[in-house]
């Protein structure tokens, strides 16, 4: 699992679980889509980066998820890694 989700309120919550390669940035943007258009209605979609200076292949699904999102008309917000708190896993 590349992505991995929580919903909170209105906000739904995606963790990007590692750096992405050329070969797992169509998975990771497909798990995105698919979250996007599947847990809805939501007011509001966050992004955790991995790591700190994310590859160019995180980068490139973060842009499509911002795309998409804004053709949505939900804005979207990015977070850096974050070492102690872990979204729980999803059952």
């Amino acid at each position: 699992m590349l992505i991995r989700y929580a919903m909170e309120e209105d906000i739904l919550h995606l963790q990007i679980t590692r750096d992405l390669d050329i070969s797992s940035r169509a998975a990771a943007t497909l798990e995105i889509e698919m979250l996007l258009f599947t847990l809805r209605p939501y007011v509001r979609v966050r992004v955790q980066l991995p790591t700190a200076d994310p590859s160019p292949a995180s980068l490139s699904v973060l842009t499509r998820a911002r795309r998409l999102c804004g053709h949505l008309g939900v804005p979207l917000s990015v977070v850096g890694p974050v070492s102690t708190t872990e979204l729980p896993p999803v059952a």
